[in-house]
């Protein structure tokens, strides 16, 4: 399966609920909404800063990611940033592959 890390920025209606509701309660829904992707959740922290929410998932694909993301962003409660991360194995297999590229002006 692919990981991914989605930043996460609450909207104000979104602490509204966080505030009703909780952090535990919400880890659930997002735990049962990625499993009925296929997918599971390895980490969810709550953070200061530019984003509230850093969480890394396992999903079937980039197709299940991105209806992911587009479906909890059009709720409305959050805006989600989606990376997608990548194993060492991975990248050796990337670096392995030819591209033929010339750089602007070169």
């Amino acid at each position: 399966m692919a990981k991914y890390l989605f930043k996460v920025k609450l909207t104000q209606d979104g602490l509204k609920g966080l505030l009703r509701e909780g952090g535990s309660a919400r880890r659930e829904v997002v735990k049962r909404t990625i499993e009925g992707l296929g997918g599971r959740i390895e980490t969810m922290y709550w953070a200061f800063g530019d984003d509230d929410v850093y969480l890394t998932v396992e999903l079937p694909g980039n197709t299940s990611a991105a209806a992911l993301g587009l479906v909890v962003s059009a709720a409305g409660g959050v805006r989600t940033s989606t990376v997608v991360l990548l194993s060492a194995e991975e990248i050796d297999e990337a670096v392995q592959q030819k591209v033929d590229y010339r750089a602007p002006g070169t």
